[in-house]
């Protein structure tokens, strides 16, 4: 599908988490103390397009080597982001991202190491998008929805030969246990969601092991199949825990894959760049790993980057 609109220019950003993920949403009520962000109708996680738009702000800033007080003397940088927040009057930024929506959630197998789950409803969601970025749909979902048959929600749809499977014909994942069903996974359908990933031994291995599961199921898995680590300040003379330091944190864990989708417009700030323009700088400047949601400094939220 091709864009007949010179004044805007399409993208999808995919960001495979390599080391575990925290896109926070602040303090909550229950026992977790820092849950991760998640759609209110879904409840599943989601990294907010402004918090992702700030990140690869700032990592064009140093793909473009100029220190952070001079950035804003960066006419394109400008252009393609905006002003400052206290300059937002002058003009908006050519640039807009959408919130990063899940696509594949890694779930433990008692073989295969791990399984890539997904449903039938994100991937609707994924061929949609796919549509908005002019870059094709994905075919046979209607089928994935008849193969997992609403009346028995413990099915499965997987490659031949996978190696998730016992005996053939059945997965244990986390405590469940599916039977696989239906016809094997397309190598056309495979490919579409192996294109989140920038690596190509390891868009084999997701080749084995992508499940499409029940909507019910995958719900469940993202919302209960989560990290949920205990943080503690350590007071430095007694080693033992400072008052109030203490607390609860939620991760998405390592190889969790989000997309979004990035639409470009011609510059405002009358530097003369065009949508292609746009989207090209970003694509030009975008690093293979970008530092996504909390914790920095601990290792956490590193993402390989791909921009198709």
């Amino acid at each position: 599908m091709s864009n007949s609109d010179p004044t805007q220019a399409f993208g999808l950003l995919y960001l495979h988490a390599q080391t575990a993920l925290h896109p926070g949403s602040g303090h909550a009520l229950g026992t977790v103390d820092l849950p991760i962000q998640r759609e209110r109708h879904t409840q599943w996680p989601v990294i907010p397009g402004s918090s992702l738009k700030g990140v690869l702000r700032d990592a064009c800033r140093r793909k473009s080597g100029k220190p952070l007080k001079e950035a804003d003397s960066d006419a394109t940088l400008v252009g393609v982001f905006g002003p400052p927040s206290g300059n937002s009057d002058l003009h908006s930024g050519a640039l807009s991202i959408t919130d990063a929506r899940i696509l594949a959630f890694p779930v433990r197998s008692i073989k295969g190491v791990f399984a890539w789950v997904t449903c039938p409803a994100a991937l609707e969601r994924f061929s949609r998008d796919l549509r908005l970025a002019h870059k094709g749909e994905l075919k046979g979902l209607s089928d994935l929805g008849k193969d997992l048959d609403i009346a028995d929600k413990n099915l499965a749809l997987t490659a031949d030969g996978s190696p998730l499977l016992v005996d053939g014909k059945s997965l244990i994942l986390e405590e469940f246990e599916f039977t696989r069903v239906g016809k094997a996974l397309s190598p056309d359908f495979v490919k579409a969601v192996g294109d989140a990933i920038d690596h190509e031994d390891t868009r084999r291995f997701l080749a084995g092991r992508l499940v499409v599961l029940h909507d019910d199921h995958f719900t469940h898995f993202v919302r209960h199949a989560t990290e949920v680590t205990a943080r503690i300040g350590l007071d430095y003379e007694s080693k033992t825990v400072k008052q109030g330091a203490l607390f609860y944190q939620e991760f998405l864990p390592a190889e969790t894959l989000f997309y979004a989708v990035a639409i470009a417009g011609n510059s405002r700030s009358g530097n003369g760049k065009t949508a292609a323009d746009v989207l090209g700088y970003v694509r030009e400047k975008l690093p293979p790993i970008l530092q996504v949601g909390g914790d920095e400094t601990i290792g956490k939220g590193l993402c390989a980057t791909r921009m198709a």
